[in-house]
């Protein structure tokens, strides 16, 4: 789960993208009394995909799930496929899902980005662009994923942050919708393996995630690797240009090296020309992975435990926003 910086960091939205403050494992849920406020309006949308323009006031008489999500965060993608799932079971019995996509890095604004993430992930309910983060800030949200549900009165009747608990939520789904419980029990995910915390490589939020041997700050500059990384952090090797959001790489064959304890990790990366880039997992050669698009990459899937990964890319112009794990 993440969470977002206090609101100061919202006024730089425009010109950084997004800031939030580290990830966490752990999910949280309430249930929000039947006299809570009336849910907000959706506010601020720069576009509607998957629907024409709605309005919560439009919406009354259907149960509706808001869930806050953007295309490269992992907790937010392992929520999908149970999102989709309801979506297709209940939609029939007046069960909306709106997706409000509040993103975190500048890539994110991007429509077309948007479009691609929604027919690669099978997204069929509506999803709205909450760029500018009024619709996120009216609702008081915090973190992604988020979801509010809200009863047919218009009411927030249960809220979820971060991941788990998706039995709870669909059984109230289906009472708000006149249905019965499902027989088939929704697993929670095991995040008990998973001992590193995302990593930030740009200079705004790599302090303690670089190596202490590495200069931190913004620019460019060669970078040598240190004797030794400790566990849970990362160095890197050749010419980098370290931005607040992102680590660009500006010279051919430049390397990350990264200690980790997790069964899997993924970075959120970009590249200025499609590359394929090399991944060594404890010293034994990986698939290569090839960058193009924006967005998050799987580079290894394999046991728990400590494992130290490097990655060499063959060409300048490797941009890597953020090592996740699970």
């Amino acid at each position: 789960m993440r969470k977002l910086f206090t609101l100061a960091a919202l006024l730089i939205v425009a010109s950084l993208g997004i800031v939030q403050l580290g990830s966490s494992l752990f999910s949280s849920a309430r249930s929000a009394p039947r006299d809570e406020a009336t849910a907000p309006e959706f506010s601020g949308i720069s576009a509607w995909l998957n629907s024409p323009p709605l309005t919560m006031e439009s919406l009354r008489g259907k149960v509706v799930l808001v869930q806050f999500w953007t295309y490269s965060c992992i907790n937010c993608l392992r929520t999908l496929p149970y999102i989709t799932s309801w979506y297709d079971k209940y939609k029939d019995k007046g069960f909306v899902v709106v997706g409000v996509h509040t993103p975190e890095f500048a890539f994110e604004r991007e429509k077309a980005n948007v479009e691609t993430a929604i027919k690669r992930f099978n997204i069929k309910y509506p999803v709205a662009q909450d760029n500018q983060y009024r619709t996120w800030q009216a609702f008081g949200n915090e973190y992604w994923p988020a979801d509010y549900l809200i009863d047919k009165s218009g009411k927030i009747v249960a809220t979820q942050f971060g991941e788990g608990n998706y039995q709870q939520l669909e059984n109230k789904i289906a009472s708000l919708v006149g249905d019965h419980a499902p027989t088939a029990r929704a697993a929670d995910p095991d995040l008990g393996m998973i001992a590193t915390s995302e990593l930030y490589l740009g200079s705004d939020k790599n302090d303690g995630a670089i190596a202490d041997a590495q200069n931190s700050a913004a620019g460019e500059r060669a970078y040598t690797l240190p004797d030794s990384v400790p566990q849970n952090r990362f160095a890197l090797s050749g010419t980098w240009n370290l931005a607040p959001d992102r680590a660009t790489s500006s010279a051919d064959g430049s390397e990350i090296l990264l200690r980790f304890n997790a069964p899997k990790v993924n970075l959120v990366a970009g590249s200025s020309l499609p590359q394929a880039v090399s991944i060594v997992v404890d010293g034994a050669p990986q698939p290569p992975v090839t960058i193009d698009g924006s967005r998050l990459y799987s580079l290894y899937s394999g046991s728990s435990g400590e494992h130290v990964l490097r990655l060499k890319a063959p060409k300048a112009g490797l941009a890597a926003y953020t090592f996740t794990f699970g």
